[in-house]
């Protein structure tokens, strides 16, 4: 999965730039439409574009599952953006806690800390969705939250795989969109 294109920017440091653009313009939207509304719109476009992005993933490694996505552990946690403490890895089931989120840290100092699980954290659930709507994500607390550590537990099931590049439409069809 290494871009050979040059030396590639790590994803702390492309939230941290994403995070001081669309901070103050989120801000400027929520004085203009009010927290509940602003914060629906954003949540919104985040999840479509994860959605989009675990969909391109899942492309650019030519494997959809659960195994394959554990792979890009190592690319969300380069420079120490994670610390993880892995609890199970198996073919159907991947668990781990943060311990540690830069992510989280990076938000509070930029004055975000109220924007960061809208930002960050609710996009782990539309890219796994994206990458695979046959695994599904819980997550009961984060450490954007408050929370010691974030509970991360994946489990594959059998069922849906996203569709091939050939326009496979059985993928489609086990959800009832042939």
């Amino acid at each position: 999965m290494p871009d050979d294109d040059g030396p590639r920017l790590g994803l702390l440091q492309q939230r941290e730039i994403e995070a001081r653009i669309v901070g103050p313009l989120v801000q400027a939207v929520r004085d203009e439409l009010g927290e509940e509304r602003t914060l629906a719109l954003v949540r919104r476009v985040i999840a479509e574009l994860a959605r989009q992005g675990g969909a391109d993933l899942a492309r650019r490694l030519g494997d959809a599952s659960l195994s394959a996505f554990a792979q890009c552990l190592g690319r969300w946690s380069e420079g120490g953006a994670l610390e993880i403490d892995l609890l199970e890895q198996s073919a159907d089931r991947l668990s781990f806690n943060v311990t540690r989120c830069r992510y989280a840290e990076m938000y509070r100092t930029l004055g975000l800390a109220d924007l960061g699980s809208s930002l960050s954290c609710q996009r782990d659930f539309s890219l796994v969705e994206g990458f695979n709507p046959a695994i599904q994500l819980t997550r009961t607390q984060t450490i954007m939250e408050g929370a010691s550590h974030c509970d991360f537990r994946f489990r594959a099931s059998a069922g849906p795989r996203p569709m091939s590049d050939e326009g496979d439409r059985s993928a489609d069809e086990g959800r009832g969109r042939a």
